[in-house]
């Protein structure tokens, strides 16, 4: 998820309108309108529940009075969130009251009697937490932002989003091993998106854990098995890896997907030529120079396949794989001149040819190089 684009998630709205576990009259009014306004979406009725809470605490103040409180807590972390830009005109200290009282409650041993209550107010603070985040994410403060989000999973640790946000928030701050840890618990979910994965794999390659990167590479592709960007993840570890009897199954899906990608047909022709299935190594290098006729890598590959098959070749009497591989070798020496692998190449494909102008040329070359 490096550079990932963050989407605010906004959790359900979970007003309840059902009375079951108000059975008191003074709490009629707070019900009613709460179910209001979960169907009109109109503040002033959050405005309503909050004035007869409020007014039912005034008449009746026993802090003692669970029911009460917990309505009190859902009204008041309801405005928080839903009235995001304070029309209904709430004191500032609102927020910390309400995250205090939502705290108290959560440890009543008889809060489970409104559980549904209880977690829809914390699915607010929550929210309202991760809102406040984004203000600072937005300035690229990323330590704010990142206590805020902190702060919003003690009240919804499972809330997936955020722990995407608290993976990408530490990887800003480079605390590389806390966001790996995320983005791996991210993964673990089945609603798991590719660039977390990508992004897990990316952290654990630049801590030099290959294997991990990979082993979550694959458990991504368990799940998104037709993502195309894990699967060319997966093959460039494979291939970095010189691993190529595991890079060879993913070759058929990498080359159609990726048809015209000239270094994926040189990564497939490198794979197959290693693997000894040289007709089909043949027939991808001279893809890969035809898409980049400027590559050098496939030019020098296919000078070499073509030498290798040329001196194992007892019956080419007149030597003509051996100047076919040398077309290939002065072609890529062309691209890059001093480089030595090439030139000790042809150095060796001349002399099964016997060319001797040839032979000096390039022992010149090679003389100079090794002076220089």
């Amino acid at each position: 998820m490096l550079g990932r684009k963050f989407i605010f998630s906004v959790l359900i709205i979970c007003i309840t309108a059902s009375a079951a576990f108000c059975q008191t009259e003074a709490l009629k009014s707070v019900i009613n309108n709460l179910a209001l306004y979960k169907e009109k979406k109109d503040l002033k009725y959050l405005g309503n529940a909050k004035k007869a809470i409020d007014s039912t605490m005034k008449a009746s103040p026993d802090t003692l009075d669970l029911e009460k409180n917990v309505y009190k807590a859902l009204v008041n972390s309801s405005i928080l969130y839903l009235d995001s830009l304070n029309k209904l005109a709430q004191p500032a200290n609102l927020f910390k009251q309400t995250t205090q009282l939502v705290d108290k409650l959560s440890g009543n041993r008889r809060i489970y009697r409104y559980q549904e209550q209880i977690d829809c107010a914390k699915q607010y603070l929550s929210n309202t937490y991760i809102r406040k985040a984004f203000v600072y994410v937005n300035k690229s403060d990323f330590s704010n932002s990142l206590s805020l989000f902190g702060d919003a999973q003690r009240y919804t640790p499972t809330f997936v989003p955020l722990i995407a946000y608290l993976a990408y928030t530490n990887n800003k701050l480079g605390n590389f091993n806390t966001a790996a840890k995320y983005y791996s618990e991210l993964i673990d979910h089945e609603n798991v998106k590719a660039d977390d994965v990508e992004a897990a794999s990316n952290i654990y390659k630049a801590l030099g854990d290959t294997a991990t990167a990979l082993n979550l590479i694959e458990k991504g592709r368990k799940i998104l098995p037709n993502d195309k960007l894990l699967l060319l993840d997966q093959a460039t570890i494979y291939n970095n890896k010189k691993d190529y009897q595991s890079l060879l199954p993913l070759l058929p899906a990498l080359l159609e997907i990726y048809a015209n990608n000239a270094d994926i047909a040189f990564v497939a022709a490198n794979c197959y030529d290693h693997l000894n299935q040289y007709d089909k190594a043949e027939v991808l290098y001279l893809r890969a120079t035809d898409l980049n006729s400027s590559a050098y890598e496939p030019m020098f590959n296919l000078g070499i396949l073509y030498l290798k098959q040329a001196i194992s070749n007892t019956k080419d009497n007149n030597n003509r794989g051996v100047l076919h591989a040398a077309q290939w070798l002065e072609k890529a020496n062309e691209i890059s001149p001093n480089d030595t692998k090439c030139l000790k190449a042809l150095q060796m494909a001349y002399l099964q040819t016997g060319n001797s102008d040839q032979i000096n040329r390039i022992n010149n070359k090679l003389k100079q190089l090794t002076n220089q």
